[in-house]
């Protein structure tokens, strides 16, 4: 533990980043329940809902670009905290966008908002979560993760309970952003300032930011970035996946009956869930390396069982594998990038936006194949890009020695 932090400042910092975690994902799942209204408010068809979803990524990404000199400018808290404002004034501006003025480019704008705070967010506070593990010597980022999952569903239950009590758009946005925007303030104020967590060197404080931010784009030089953007990738691609596609495969290429389909998906999430409800002290017991690639044969196991085997139980146990198979590669690949704290958050921000794209890019691809092929041979691809994961988890091993050491010794032999 870090001796620089007391027990009670330590526990509040921890409270605090699973909660900024938990409104991430609170933010998402109020989005995402009220698409139809937004939608039907708006008038217009998929075709729209897509430009909108474009939007939103393209602004994500950018997000996840700039968040490194956007923290070497501000630092930590207060980066995070802007981040955070930025995305419950997204919310809000979707609401009143779609609801009131019923304008679709100032829901645009909103989005756009709403996915760069995200994306920003994203970045920090995942290396937040980094600096977590070094000041507690413990994995903490799968419960991290755990909690933006807890966040999705508080979302989506308040969602269906807005839609079912006949809520506005924009009273559920607005109620939601003042939550979102609570929560920010609340936990920045627990969370300790940046020379307790991951400093850079003095003389990189120094720097210009200008320049900070060139350095922040080197991660896309270094080959580390790339081989753990294939765990990201591929784990991506898993859960993915199965958020946008499992229930039409389960009703479509099954021929299961509709109810089927959420019943399965919900199988997948929770053991999803309890993945990374479990998965601290199981990483810290046999490390991440073969972690990941005993989560990769579990997922890749899980996703073939389901594909394969008729509907019925052995489909619902294809599903819970593949969801606990893939709980774990996100938030590993994340604590792996943020290894060395001096480049932590240029390495974050490479290896989310590699997960973003996969996200954003996987789903429609997947979509286009399986109008050809359909869409259980399609997932036969997510199979291959799971095996291709668990190959390269060697990746993740931690580093041991300091970069700079590490360069050093490389000179000399």
């Amino acid at each position: 533990m870090d001796s620089t932090l007391t027990r009670s400042r330590l526990v509040r910092w921890y409270i605090a980043i699973c909660a900024i975690f938990l409104a991430s994902g609170l933010s998402i799942a109020t989005w995402a329940s009220r698409v139809p209204a937004i939608r039907e408010s708006l008038g217009i068809e998929n075709s729209g809902v897509g430009l909108l979803l474009l939007g939103m990524g393209v602004a994500s990404i950018s997000g996840l670009t700039v968040a490194p000199a956007v923290m070497a400018r501000l630092g930590a808290r207060r980066g995070m905290l802007a981040a955070l404002l930025c995305v419950a004034v997204g919310v809000v501006v979707i609401g009143f966008g779609s609801d009131v003025l019923q304008l679709f480019g100032v829901a645009l704008v909103g989005l756009a908002l709403f996915g760069f705070g995200n994306g920003a967010v994203d970045v920090m506070m995942n290396v937040e979560g980094a600096a977590l593990e070094k000041a507690t010597g413990r994995t903490v980022m799968p419960l991290l993760h755990a909690f933006f999952s807890f966040g999705t569903v508080i979302g989506a239950g308040i969602g269906y309970l807005a839609v079912l009590g006949g809520v506005s758009v924009v009273a559920h946005a607005a109620a939601m952003g003042i939550v979102i925007a609570v929560v920010a303030f609340a936990a920045i104020a627990n969370v300790p300032p940046r020379e307790s967590a991951m400093d850079a060197p003095a003389d990189e404080q120094r720097a210009h930011w200008r320049e900070r931010l060139a350095t922040s784009l080197s991660a896309w030089r270094e080959p580390r970035t790339y081989t753990l953007g294939v765990i990201m990738l591929g784990m991506a691609f898993a859960e993915g996946s199965a958020n946008d596609w499992l229930p039409s495969a389960v009703v479509f290429g099954h021929g299961a009956p509709e109810e089927a389909g959420p019943a399965v998906l919900a199988v997948f999430s929770v053991a999803m869930t309890a993945g990374r409800l479990a998965g601290g002290p199981v990483v810290d017991r046999f490390g991440r390396v073969w972690v990941l690639r005993i989560l990769a044969v579990t997922a890749a196991a899980g996703l073939l069982l389901f594909i394969i085997a008729p509907f019925g139980p052995l489909v619902y146990i294809g599903a819970a594998l593949w969801g606990l198979g893939a709980s774990l590669g996100f938030p590993i690949g994340m604590s792996a990038a943020a290894d060395d704290p001096a480049k932590a958050a240029s390495r974050v921000a490479a290896a989310a936006t590699i997960g973003y794209v996969a996200f954003l890019c996987g789903p429609p691809i997947l979509g286009w194949i399986g109008d050809h092929i359909g869409l259980l041979n399609t997932l036969f691809i997510v199979v291959g890009l799971i095996v291709a994961s668990g190959l390269f988890s060697g990746a993740a091993k931690p580093l041991t020695v300091p970069e700079s050491e590490n360069e050093t010794v490389g000179r000399r032999d």
